[in-house]
Parts: C-alpha cells; sequence; structure tokens
C-alpha cells in the first residue's frame, strides 16, 4: 500500500501567477507573437503552454525585432535590458516578481546612502543578474560548499565598512542565516535584509515538517528552478531522500522500493496539473494533506494591463 502526503503550500506563489497572467493578457488584447525575454518562469510545461498560444521564448532583447512587444520575466531584469529596449523601439511590459522589484530598490537605497551592498544568491540565476544590473554589489555565492568561503574569496573590506547584505528571493531559509552569520562575523555592524520571499519560506517549513511522516519525497518542478532545488535540499536535509521532477515519465521505480509514503510537494513556478499527474502514477491507495500556512497574497497587474 502507498499513501501519498501532499505537502501544502505548495505550486504557484502570487508572482508566479501575476506573470502568467501578463503573458496570456498580451496576447489577448494585443494578438500572437508576444515576445518573453529569458522564461516567463522557471518551467518547461508552463513556457510550452504559452509558446502553444502565441509566446516566442528569447534570452537576449536583441532577439526582439525592431518594434515589437515584449514581456520581460518574473525573475526581474537589468536596466540595460531597458535600455536596450527603448533603443531598439520596443514595447516592454515588465512582468518582475513586486517582491524582487523590492529588492532592487533596497540595493540602490543602499548604494545612495553610501554603503558596500552584499547579496546573497546563486551565481548565474536570472534573479541575480537581475538584481546586480541595479547598483554596484558583490556576491556572496549561497551555492558554494562553505558560506565562509564565499564571503573571504571576494571581499577584503576593513571590518568597520559601511555594509548592507540583500538577498534573492528563492534561497534556503537555513543556508542564507548561514551566510548573513559569516557576513556578520565580518561585519558585526552589518545591515541586514533578510529577503526570501513568503512563498519560499512556507514551502520549505512545509517539507520540513512533512519530512519525518514520510520515506521519500518527490519535487515537482524544473531543474532550473532556484526554490525547487532548495525543496529537495530541505527535505535531504531533514534526512529524507528527495528527488526533483518535472512530471511522472522522470519517477524512477528504484526510488520506491519499500516506501510506503511518499511526500509529495511542488515549487512556486509549477502548476498543480503537473503534481495530479504524479499522484495519478502513483496509484496510491490513500491521499492525504498535511495542512499549512494559508496564503491568500495577490499582487496587481502592469500599468499598462490594468
Amino acid at each position: 500500500m502507498v499513501e501519498v502526503v501532499l505537502s501544502s503550500p505548495r505550486g504557484f506563489c502570487a508572482g508566479v501567477v501575476r506573470a502568467i497572467e501578463v503573458v496570456e493578457l498580451c496576447l489577448e488584447r494585443f494578438g500572437p507573437p508576444v515576445y518573453v525575454k529569458h522564461q516567463i518562469v522557471h518551467n518547461p510545461y508552463v513556457v510550452a503552454e504559452l509558446e502553444r498560444k502565441g509566446a516566442i521564448t528569447v534570452e537576449e532583447v536583441d532577439e526582439v525585432p525592431d518594434g515589437a512587444l515584449v514581456v520581460f520575466s518574473a525573475h526581474g531584469s537589468p536596466p540595460a535590458d531597458f535600455e536596450r529596449a527603448q533603443a531598439r523601439n520596443l514595447r516592454v511590459i515588465d512582468a518582475v516578481c513586486p517582491l524582487v522589484t523590492r529588492v532592487h530598490n533596497e540595493a540602490k537605497k543602499y548604494h545612495r546612502e553610501g554603503k558596500r551592498v552584499l547579496l546573497v544568491g546563486h551565481r548565474g540565476h536570472q534573479e541575480v543578474r537581475g538584481t546586480m544590473g541595479q547598483a554596484p554589489m558583490t556576491l556572496v555565492d549561497d551555492s558554494a560548499p562553505l558560506s565562509e568561503q564565499a564571503v573571504s574569496a571576494d571581499i577584503d573590506w576593513s571590518s568597520d565598512t559601511e555594509v548592507a547584505v540583500i538577498t534573492q528571493t528563492t534561497l534556503s531559509v537555513g543556508d542564507t542565516a548561514n551566510a548573513i552569520g559569516a557576513v556578520r562575523e565580518r561585519f558585526p555592524a552589518a545591515v541586514v535584509r533578510n529577503d526570501i520571499c513568503y512563498a519560499t519560506t512556507n514551502r520549505q517549513d512545509a517539507v520540513t515538517q512533512m519530512a519525518g511522516l514520510v520515506d521519500v519525497v518527490l519535487v515537482i518542478g524544473a531543474q532550473n528552478s532556484s526554490n525547487c532545488n532548495r525543496l529537495r535540499e530541505v527535505a535531504e536535509a531533514n534526512g529524507v531522500p528527495a528527488y526533483l521532477i518535472n512530471g511522472p515519465d522522470e519517477i524512477n521505480p528504484d526510488w520506491l522500493v519499500g516506501c510506503g509514503r511518499v511526500g509529495i510537494t511542488s515549487g512556486a513556478s509549477t502548476p498543480e496539473v503537473l503534481v495530479e499527474a504524479v499522484i495519478a502514477a502513483l496509484t496510491p491507495e490513500r491521499v492525504s494533506l498535511l495542512a499549512g500556512a494559508e496564503e491568500d497574497i495577490t499582487f496587481t497587474l502592469p500599468r499598462e494591463l490594468r
């Protein structure tokens, strides 16, 4: 007998819902093609569904034809992308998550105040690229094996330097606390803003709660999704084998041998239809829901679409 234990909350956050709605409204109001700079959210199913309706995903502004409509992704974009778009006479609608915009504003504020800005985040991630373009700052690579090494590798400032710390919104709560602790050891007076978003925190808390009740955890989501990878890591840190899969086709039956209770969660960019497909493939005799934090947050649409 296999029982599925469903984590809650899971799946789409308010920023992802808003970003997808932006692309769908653009397609509806202006007609295809609608260009999207970078994957609107990090999930191949979502991207493919929007492309089926007429969206075209590109990685660089220069790939968009002159004068076309382009939606900038939920992860945020550096000012240079907006400048390139203006030079090409592109119509830009920015689908950046408002919580990422808040981090951008913090970076600019601290820089104006004369502080050295440290960003805790994953090198190369789209959100980090967008944030680092907002003001001069130094990256503390949260994905490095030891946060202390990540701090000391790039920073040789004196301990009394005025420092402000901001974070990527989709990091591991525990790893970020370790990185911030390492920064505080070097710069005791540092101003610290923990910008991990509500959805990331709630989903990690739910997985922590679920880990003690199941034999294995399946995280439904994309390999390039930061918050999905963090959910897998949180489960593993709590002593449970965990695997990140896009859907039922990626389930390895060997993972489930001897497992009576299978925990399932999904990242903030994962549609519920993929969770349902995985549950159906497992053919459980019982599905139980593990109650967690209630989420009722919504974000207004960009001004151009209201």
